[in-house]
């Protein structure tokens, strides 16, 4: 009790000596801060949930503290670790120790604290303020780096030796302390290094810098504005005040830094990091103290992986449509040996710091020193993914009374055609780029507006993933409308028909888009159109318009033939309210007509009329063509032809004696000799008659060949005028004995010079007869009388 108080009244002494001469105030009233100025959730350290809590300061720096990756061989590559001052584990008041966040926001999840008081009231709620002595002195290194002229105590020294396989150490820490209180930052700092240099010897270089040359880290030289007191410095790096987002027992501290050095991999480092209190006086200062946090797995003396920016990679990323993805280790030296393994199994030909990796899994680089059987490892897992096929695209709405909000599925199969994509619409482009959770939730009836874009997402449900830009387009549905310019027609008569209600058309009947359809109707049709708007929308109903066309006024009349003398019946046809005009001036339905012409006839059914035409003309009448006359049996048989007439079958009748009588049969017998007889060949019931004229001349029967001058010849001499005259004379087994021409028209009952004997003999012949061209066959038989 005594002892302190001889220490606060000197304490005060000195106090007010040291306010005299700096003209700021080094007040220690510290302990009466109100405890609310620390009010909050606090980390932990060297509480006994954590294992750690109880770790040598050998575990905590080789299983704490240093990572390497996968590399196993870390332990046997750091040596010599050691604290300053020597707490053991189990003294609750030791200067160093183990932190965890806990439930705090604290920036590190764990690590290593090094403290100028007691360790464990850096954190673990509200313990007033810190002001400990925790037995530790002062460290001529540290004096030497910050080139004071004043006290150093309370110091505390972590130091071990490694040898690194990377060409670059850097590790994570935070400062805080006491010092951040009042106007204290504008003049006063506690010590603060982190030294490194080979064991083998040489100056010690201080990692504890600021970026781009902005000096050492310490409370004078990062800290906010001080009212009434100094300008801001490094304020960028000043994490804030103790308040309840500061986590620990101490007045303020600095955002996370990192500590880095250059080093030569293989070759063996000592490492030294030191904190002290610091007064620029002759006494000590035991009462402000300060400590640094270092974040577990953050000092690196192993392999890193870079991505070609020279970017440290994660432990995994991922990659999309196997993009060659170049890695490279972090060290870079020519007397390393260097092996790469994809899935544990090693690349042929990989032996640089460098690959490229052209599918997805695990990518180790083992990195050795030549004689070291510990290799440092790194390692990188590549997840592998497909990127859907996405394009930009267009939804359009069209909107009718009951449906105003798009449905953004609508649009999803014109967005992507790769199965199981999956679809996230953003509004705003930043978030689309970000694929935060604000998508759009009510895709099925979105509010948009005509002509906004959304920023669609198209992935495959997991990383890979492409962003399009949807455009909304919205018009009011158009409703269709179609008039005719007539509703009923004639057949083959045409109309006019004009659709309205949109910019094009769609005709179910016609191709094309215009508004109007010219057509020739020939049956009643029902026609249907479409109306589409200036942006494509449809009329969800289509327009239709029936025009009747009346039946057909058809008419049986056709062309006939007569002959003269004759009478047809020409017919208009029957049908339903016919009305008929002929060319006659006749109004019935059939007319009869007696001589050839033209019959034209105007058929009216009270909405159309149709004129019908029928030529009457001369009928081409029978005639013969052949007359069969066989002189012995008195009998002719007539052969006709009987040209068509109207298409319609007839029947003929035969006259010999100029059409007196008429029979069926074309055979006449009884027939005169020397006689000469008009054939008359006629249709039945018709004036279309034709004839011919034949003599039935008389044949002797009888020839005696004897030179008496009767009878002695067969003689055709009158038939040798006649055209194509031909005939023959057989005996009675058909065997020819003569044979009549223009030039031998008589035979006279021999052959060959010699005379026949007696007997009956037939003969034939035939001829033409010019005019006509009718073919005249005759026939008959002669005896042959010789006398010898």
């Amino acid at each position: 009790m005594r002892r302190n108080l001889l220490f606060f009244l000197f304490f005060l002494v000195t106090s007010t000596l040291l306010y005299s001469q700096t003209g700021k105030p080094r007040v220690p009233h510290k302990e009466n801060i109100p405890t609310a100025n620390k009010a909050g959730a606090f980390i932990d350290v060297n509480v006994p949930p954590y294992p750690e809590s109880s770790y040598s300061i050998t575990q905590l720096v080789k299983d704490v503290l240093i990572s390497s990756g996968t590399n196993t061989c870390v332990t046997p590559s750091v040596t010599n670790v050691k604290i300053t001052p020597n707490h053991a584990v189990s003294n609750a008041d030791r200067s160093w120790g183990y932190f965890h966040k806990g439930t705090t926001n604290f920036p590190f999840k764990d690590g290593i604290v090094l403290s100028t008081g007691k360790a464990r009231r850096t954190g673990n709620g509200p313990e007033g303020n810190l002001g400990d002595d925790n037995g530790g002195g002062t460290d001529s290194d540290l004096a030497q780096v910050i080139g004071g002229t004043g006290t150093l105590a309370d110091a505390v020294l972590l130091e071990f030796d490694f040898v690194p396989t990377t060409s670059q150490i850097k590790f994570n820490y935070i400062l805080a302390s006491e010092e951040y209180y009042g106007g204290f930052p504008c003049d006063y700092a506690d010590a603060f290094a982190i030294l490194l240099r080979p064991t083998a010897g040489g100056p010690y270089q201080n990692m504890a810098i600021l970026p781009g040359g902005a000096g050492p880290v310490s409370v004078t030289n990062i800290h906010p504005a001080i009212p009434g007191g100094c300008a801001a410095v490094n304020e960028q790096y000043f994490g804030g005040y103790n308040t309840t987002n500061i986590e620990t027992n101490f007045e303020g501290r600095t955002v996370p830094l990192t500590a880095t050095a250059t080093v030569v991999a293989g070759q063996e480092y000592h490492f030294k990091m030191v904190i002290a209190d610091y007064t620029p006086y002759t006494f000590p200062d035991h009462i402000y103290d300060s400590a640094v946090f270092l974040e577990g797995g953050s000092f690196n003396i192993g392999v890193e992986l870079l991505d070609p920016s020279g970017a440290t990679l994660p432990s995994d990323i991922n990659v999309c449509d196997n993009v060659p993805q170049v890695i490279t280790a972090s060290v870079s030296d020519p007397n390393l040996l260097y092996k790469w393994f994809l899935n544990g199994v090693a690349i042929p030909g990989a032996t640089t710091n460098t690959v490229t990796a052209v599918q997805p899994g695990i990518y180790t680089i083992e990195v050795s020193v030549p004689g070291n059987p510990c290799p440092g490892k790194a390692s990188i897992e590549i997840h592998g993914g497909t990127t859907p096929q996405a394009q930009d695209a267009t939804l359009l709405l069209c909107a009718t009374p009951d449906i105003t909000t798009f449905d953004l599925t609508n649009a999803m199969p014109s967005i992507s055609p790769t199965p199981g994509a999956v679809f996230k619409f953003y509004a705003n482009q930043a978030d689309a780029i970000a694929q935060n959770t604000n998508n759009i939730q009510n895709i099925l009836n979105y509010n948009g507006t005509d002509g906004q874009i959304l920023y669609t997402v198209v992935s495959n449900g997991g990383f890979c993933s492409k962003l399009i830009e949807l455009k909304l387009l919205k018009e009011t549905t158009p409703i269709a409308g179609v008039k005719s310019s007539r509703i009923k027609v004639c057949p083959g008569e045409s109309v006019t028909l004009t659709a309205e209600g949109g910019v094009t058309y769609q005709w179910v009947n016609f191709p094309g888009t215009g508004n109007t359809q010219t057509v020739t109707l020939h049956q009643t049709t029902t026609f249907t159109v479409y109306a589409v708007g200036a942006k494509g929308c449809r009329s969800l109903n289509p327009a239709t318009i029936r025009v009747e066309v009346t039946p057909e006024i058809t008419s049986p009349l056709k062309d006939v033939e007569m002959c003269l003398g004759d009478r047809v019946v020409l017919d208009a046809g029957a049908g339903p309210n016919y009305k008929y005009l002929w060319s006659t001036g006749a109004s019935t339905q059939t007319i009869t007509v007696d001589s050839w012409g033209v019959y034209t006839v105007e058929v009216d059914n009270g909405f159309c009329k149709k004129i019908f035409t029928a030529k009457v003309g001369g009928a081409a009448t029978p005639f013969v063509t052949a007359i069969n006359y066989e002189s012995a049996k008195k009998t002719v048989t007539i052969i006709a032809e009987n040209p068509s007439m109207n298409n319609t079958p007839s029947t003929l009748e035969y006259s010999i004696n100029n059409g007196i009588t008429w029979q069926d049969s074309n055979i006449f017998t009884n027939l005169l000799d020397n006689t000469n007889y008009t054939v008359q060949v006629r249709r039945v019931g018709t004036h279309c008659v034709g004839a011919f004229d034949f003599y039935t001349l008389q044949i002797n029967n009888i020839i005696t060949p004897n030179d008496d001058g009767v009878n002695d010849v067969l003689d055709l001499k009158e038939l040798i005028g006649f055209k194509n005259f031909t005939g023959s004379v057989f005996d009675r087994y058909g065997v020819e004995m003569f044979r009549f021409s223009k030039e031998k028209p008589v035979w006279d009952g021999t052959v060959g010079g010699k005379k026949l004997s007696t007997a009956t003999y037939w003969y034939k012949f035939n001829f033409e007869y010019p005019k006509s061209k009718v073919q005249m066959n005759w026939s008959g038989w002669i005896m042959l009388k010789n006398r010898e």
